[in-house]
């Protein structure tokens, strides 16, 4: 096997094997990053909830800003809010196109599940990313 010449004594750096830089803009994300992402999303979503249901927490209604949300951003922008927040976007397999709305909605789904995005390969991707074939990356 021939190794890296910048990685002498390790394997292949992380992403290599989905054709992704190492380091700077579109390469794997960290995964702190991307739970802050989420964390940036979810807490919007039971924000925009917690006002139709106001006295009362919103409960399991935040789920549905949530998964309204985040299929559309995805779509259209490419990226959360949370994302755009910490420079992070979402490629998959036609970066020239906009994400495809069944891909969108299959992760969203898996991801609200959270189980499935915590089961990650050697790269790091969560199994919601492994299914659709996508990989949040860094965007700056």
């Amino acid at each position: 096997m021939v190794r890296d010449a910048e990685q002498p004594s390790q394997g292949s750096a992380r992403g290599a094997s989905l054709g992704l830089p190492a380091s700077g803009p579109g390469s794997l994300a960290p995964f702190g990053t991307r739970v802050l992402a989420f964390l940036v999303d979810a807490v919007a979503a039971a924000l925009i909830a917690w006002a139709f249901t106001f006295p009362a927490p919103p409960g399991n209604w935040s789920l549905l800003p949530f998964g309204v949300g985040t299929v559309l951003t995805l779509v259209l922008l490419g990226q959360t809010p949370g994302m755009r927040v910490l420079g992070l976007r979402l490629a998959h397999p036609r970066p020239q196109e906009r994400l495809a709305l069944w891909r969108a909605v299959v992760r969203t789904a898996l991801l609200m599940l959270l189980v499935p995005a915590l089961v990650v390969d050697a790269n790091g991707r969560g199994l919601h990313d492994r299914i659709t074939d996508t990989a949040v990356v860094r965007d700056r």
